[in-house]
Formats: C-alpha cells, sequence, structure tokens
C-alpha cells in the first residue's frame, strides 16, 4: 500500500475517516469546543476558516504530501477533530503523525489513544514504516505529555525552527517511535485503553 493512501480505520471507540470538504461544517462546529484555535502555541484553523483548511490538506493529500484524516467517535458519529500523516518519505520508511486536534470535552477519554493507536498500527504493520516521529511546540505542555504518554521518546529540540503566525519563534520538540519499540508502545497503549474502559 502507499504511503500516500488514505484507508478508514475503525476502532472501538472511533474511526479515522479519510477528510472530505462535506466534514468541514462538522469541523468547525467541533473546533468550538474548547476554542481549540484560541490557543496561541496552536496552529488550529478557527471555524471560518475550516473550509479552507480542509480544501488545503486535500489538496497537499492529491500531491502525496499529508494523508488527513477526520476523527469521529463511533457512539454517536459525531466529528471529533482531525490526524494527518505528514512529512511522508517513503522511501526512508517514515513519516510523521501531526497537525492533530480533538475537541477539548473529547480530550482525555481515550479518543486521542485510539487514534494514535490505529494510526501506529497502521504505519508499522501496514506501511512497514521503521520511524513515527511526532513534533509540538515547546510551549504546549499538553501535547508534550500527550505525545509521551503514547510511549513517544524525545529525540531533540529543535530551537528558532519556525517563524509563529504571530511573529515569535517556536521551538520544536521532536519525539519518535521506531519500529523495535513499537510491540511495547502499542502494549501500553492497548493497556492505556482498557484502563479508559468501554468507549
Amino acid at each position: 500500500m502507499s504511503f500516500a493512501s488514505a484507508p478508514t480505520l475503525v476502532g472501538d471507540r472511533v474511526t479515522l475517516e479519510p477528510l472530505r470538504l462535506d466534514h468541514a461544517d462538522e469541523l468547525a462546529l467541533a473546533v468550538q469546543d474548547g476554542r481549540l484555535h484560541e490557543l496561541w502555541y496552536s496552529r488550529v484553523p478557527a471555524p471560518e476558516t475550516m473550509h479552507d483548511d480542509v480544501a488545503t490538506r486535500l489538496a497537499q493529500h492529491a500531491a502525496g504530501r499529508v494523508v488527513p484524516w477526520t476523527v469521529r467517535r463511533n457512539a454517536d458519529g459525531a466529528a471529533l477533530g482531525v490526524t494527518t500523516f505528514l512529512n511522508i518519505r517513503e522511501d526512508h520508511r517514515r513519516l510523521e503523525i501531526g497537525s492533530t486536534w480533538i475537541a477539548a470535552s473529547a480530550q482525555g477519554t481515550g479518543v486521542n489513544t485510539e487514534a494514535k493507536l490505529l494510526q501506529l498500527t497502521h504505519a508499522f504493520e501496514t506501511l512497514g514504516c521503521i520511524a513515527v516521529e511526532f513534533r509540538t511546540h515547546w510551549h504546549n505542555r499538553r501535547s508534550r505529555r500527550a505525545i509521551e504518554a503514547i510511549g513517544a521518546k524525545q529525540d531533540g529540540v529543535l530551537r528558532n525552527h519556525d517563524l509563529w503566525r504571530d511573529g515569535t519563534v517556536r521551538d520544536v520538540v521532536v519525539f519518535s517511535v521506531i519500529d523495535r519499540e513499537w510491540p511495547t508502545v502499542k502494549l501500553g497503549l492497548t493497556e492505556r485503553l482498557r484502563a479508559f474502559g468501554e468507549g
């Protein structure tokens, strides 16, 4: 399977559904849950720019640069956010999981844990990745804790890596899971989901 393919990934509590333009209205509602677009250290689209954001992601997918999914809760079908494969390097069998946001009320419920389990399983067991990377803003401590909870290890900090939308400079924290770590990471994610109980 090509690294740029976008299969539907189904879990017990969430389904990762290939992003479509007609998801934009649902996602515009979801992003208002917690007003995620107002967090200064994130790049979450505002409700009024959601259609443009989805269209941009779909154009990047058509060009083979990203694979975007809508995160949908199985219990009620609600769209909760977006998650993406990016920095795809099929020739080196590696990619990044990122550009993820989840509605605030769904955070800490096992939704992101299962989404990452689905993505990592696809990356390592279907695509044959040797490494999967995660990146976040140095000041996004919640994101850093969530990535560490997945079982990823910190590789380092890329200082002064990005110019931010407000003109400040972003230090990027880089984490990864490598292929030999995957069985243990998978077990850890599975046990975390068990602790959350039924979806």
